[in-house]
């Protein structure tokens, strides 16, 4: 929050104490607390009644720094807490000597000041990445008594910060003010369904302020020189995450906050959707299948969104015996055909549903105070929830769920989880506030854990809409409910961008939009993203989304990108690797690829998929197109034309194409089948090498499905030639080729 009237006021009925001369320092074996009282000591009488802030410093990892500010530290412990990978079998170096107190880990130094007031530099090695300087760290109470505990660091000059969760506004989070705290908002609004503390700039470091519950930041919008991060309380605890690279902080980042589980090769194909409130029973269903075969459109997931249990049941998890009477058999049906089924869920009970009133006897929901079940009218009639912190309550929901596995449901889209209340108590005594952006990560954690239970490790999959830090470890994450424009297939990628400097390794998006029905052009240029996305959903609200619905065309669009997308699997399954081994995400921002360049600081309306693919959508209806090309000469995929370098370009594309361009001297594998996404990808794999530099020798690994291990090649360019060997792992009739 803005505690602030300009730059010499506060706001009406705010105080802040802050931090003067260090007064002090105790070491301890990972580091060292420094005691700083609110104002000068000169004499001993001036230690009476006098606050002392007192700040920790020390390391949970190799180039990572935690800071705890406090005031008051005797209040009891508050869960839930993230999950933080804290260990201590790295080194760190403490010294306090002369004019300051450092603690170091790998190249990541804190420096204290001992005298002249309050400063701590960050540096990476001798360079200065951030500070917190004399008016950075406050203790405020405002007008109603609340305590509050900030800190802020310096932001220079050129400096972008990014992140902070799937958001739709300004990619570039400079100037705004940004409330971590879940919201069913859509896309076209401030709210996230997605909120994560954390932010990266591209100076090389990242911020993971390690609180669940509302967390205010204020990136140059309250000092516009410093980016502002606020708790309310007695103490806020924060950690600087060192590079020196953007994606060296992902890294760390996600080894702190956990990495993106490996999921099923199957899920990377085309998934289709009942969309939400249409008609629609098992005829309809073959009828979509069908009408995708006839039409030469592959297709690996059918989905079945709320409708398929009955109306002002959910969440019972019965399917709607006047729609589907046979179940099992319809899933059988499917499976016959080589399709996977996701159902959709939530964590809500309707009071309708039977699961109500067994939940409420044996305490699986939510309560109030006064011991009764929380419940309104939003969404469904009565609605409960379930009490993700009662470990019997989880056990519960699961074996419902498993009964849809059994029955031959493959995945689940787990819908909702962001209108949490804070008028509730816990099982576990959770504080709510600290519940509400947590839930998210609970439920999903639930559901992502019992699918790797009954499905095994690495075929869990869920399409989930919330998250907070630390959600990253369940994926699928789709972006929610957009409208079906232009201008929401753009919000639509700044979320995703977004997201993807928050941490996430996979990301998905209702192609075509999701309220109201796209016009045709929408619906075509949305099928060229989505088909370059991680994961590829067609979903809406009111209507279908199968291609004929539009005109002859988008079905011809669709199934060329989605042959497209099915032939580049060798090299998506190895970024997908990286995601999972890394935590470096699938669709990365220019920026984290081109962080030396200053114009890739700002484009927020093309990204890179992997390390090698540059995808600028078209989000016009006449196909123009302007877009940036780093340096070097780049080549379109399909067609074989080449860009040079830095340079703005314009072109114009027909539905059937967009900008998809090969980085310089990447050597790029192509799958033999188009068809399906899970195939043996290293089998007759093409390597594509484009605009080669003589004597370049390139590893190049393509994974196998489920484990991860493939094969391995080494592609040489010697004299204008080109040549491959295999170094490690099998391929059956693999050839190399100069990309055209």
């Amino acid at each position: 929050m803005k505690f602030t009237d300009g730059y010499w006021q506060l706001r009406p009925g705010v105080s802040v104490l802050r931090p003067g001369t260090v007064e002090s320092v105790e070491l301890d074996d990972r580091g060292f607390t420094v005691f700083a009282p609110t104002g000068k000591v000169v004499t001993r009488g001036d230690t009476l009644n006098r606050p002392v802030v007192t700040v920790r410093f020390f390391s949970p990892a190799d180039g990572v720094i935690g800071v705890t500010v406090g005031h008051h530290l005797g209040g009891l412990p508050k869960l839930p807490e993230f999950a933080v990978a804290a260990g201590a079998d790295h080194p760190v170096t403490v010294d306090v000597s002369g004019l300051s107190a450092t603690l170091t880990s790998g190249a990541l130094t804190a420096k204290v000041a001992l005298v002249d007031g309050w400063k701590v530099d960050f540096l990476h090695g001798d360079r200065v990445l951030t500070s917190s300087t004399e008016r950075s760290i406050g203790l405020a109470t405002d007008a109603d008594g609340r305590a509050y505990v900030h800190d802020r660091l310096a932001l220079g000059i050129g400096e972008s910060v990014y992140g902070l969760g799937e958001r739709f506004g300004a990619y570039v989070k400079n100037g705004q003010t940004v409330d971590i705290w879940n919201a069913d908002g859509g896309t076209a609004s401030e709210q996230a369904y997605k909120n994560v503390p954390f932010y990266l700039s591209n100076r090389g470091y990242g911020v993971f302020v390690d609180h669940p519950e509302h967390v205010s930041f204020e990136i140059g919008s309250e000092v516009v020189s410093q980016a502002q991060f606020s708790v309310e309380g007695q103490t806020l605890t924060y950690y600087l995450i060192d590079g020196p690279t953007p994606k060296d902080v992902l890294r760390r980042y996600t080894a702190l906050t956990g990495r993106p589980a490996r999921v099923p090769a199957w899920s990377y194909g085309l998934w289709l959707s009942t969309s939400f409130t249409t008609s629609y029973d098992e005829k309809t269903v073959t009828e979509f299948i069908d009408g995708m075969a006839e039409r030469d459109l592959p297709l690996s997931v059918f989905h079945f969104d709320c409708f398929w249990m009955r109306q002002f049941h959910w969440c019972d998890f019965v399917w709607d015996p006047a729609t589907f009477p046979d179940p099992e058999g319809m899933l059988r049906r499917l499976h016959e055909r080589g399709l996977k089924v996701c159902v959709w869920i939530n964590p809500y009970i309707a009071q309708r549903s039977y699961l109500f009133e067994e939940g409420r006897r044996n305490g699986y929901l939510v309560t109030r105070a006064d011991g009764s079940v929380w419940q309104w009218d939003k969404w469904q009639a009565g609605m409960a929830l379930v009490d993700f912190t009662n470990p019997d309550a989880v056990a519960w929901y699961q074996s419902k769920l498993k009964v849809l596995l059994d029955m031959g449901v493959d995945c689940f889209k787990t819908d909702f989880g962001e209108r949490i209340p804070t008028d509730v108590v816990w099982h576990d005594g959770s504080d709510p506030q600290r519940m509400h952006n947590y839930y998210a990560q609970a439920y999903n954690k639930a559901v992502f854990e019992l699918l790797e239970t009954e499905r095994g490790v690495g075929e869990a999959v869920v399409f989930a809409r919330s998250a907070t830090a630390g959600g990253q470890q369940f994926p699928v994450h789709w972006g929610g409910d957009c409208e079906s424009t232009f201008a929401a297939m753009a919000e639509s990628l700044r979320g995703g961008l977004s997201l993807a400097a928050s941490g996430f390794g996979y990301w998905s998006h209702d192609i075509g939009g999701f309220e109201g029905t796209p016009d045709p052009a929408v619906f075509k240029r949305w099928v060229a993203f989505g088909l370059l996305s991680s994961h590829s959903r067609l979903h809406g609200s009111g209507s279908y989304r199968v291609p004929w619905a539009f005109d002859a065309e988008a079905v011809d669009v669709l199934r060329h990108f989605t042959r497209l997308k099915l032939s580049l699997m060798p090299y998506l399954a190895a970024v997908a690797e990286e995601a999972h081994r890394e935590g470096l995400p699938m669709m990365r921002p220019m920026m984290l690829e081109f962080p030396d360049d200053p114009t890739a600081a700002y484009l927020d309306r093309q990204y890179m998929l992997g390390p090698d693919v540059l995808v600028a959508p078209v989000m016009s209806a006449d196909g123009e197109v302007t877009f940036y090309v780093p340096a070097g000469t780049w080549t379109h995929i399909v067609t074989g034309a080449q860009l040079t370098g830095p340079a703005w370009v314009t072109e114009k594309h027909e539905f059937d194409s967009l900008p998809v361009l090969a980085r310089p001297g990447a050597v790029i594998p192509f799958g033999a089948r188009d068809d399906r996404p899970d195939y043996e990808w290293a089998d007759d794999v093409r390597l594509r090498l484009y605009a080669p530099a003589e004597g370049q020798r390139t590893r190049v690994t393509v994974p196998s499905p489920g484990d991860g291990t493939g094969a391995e090649f080494e592609v040489r360019y010697d004299n204008g030639t080109v040549s491959a060997e295999l170094v490690a792992g099998s391929s059956v009739g693999y050839r190399v080729e100069v990309g055209q």
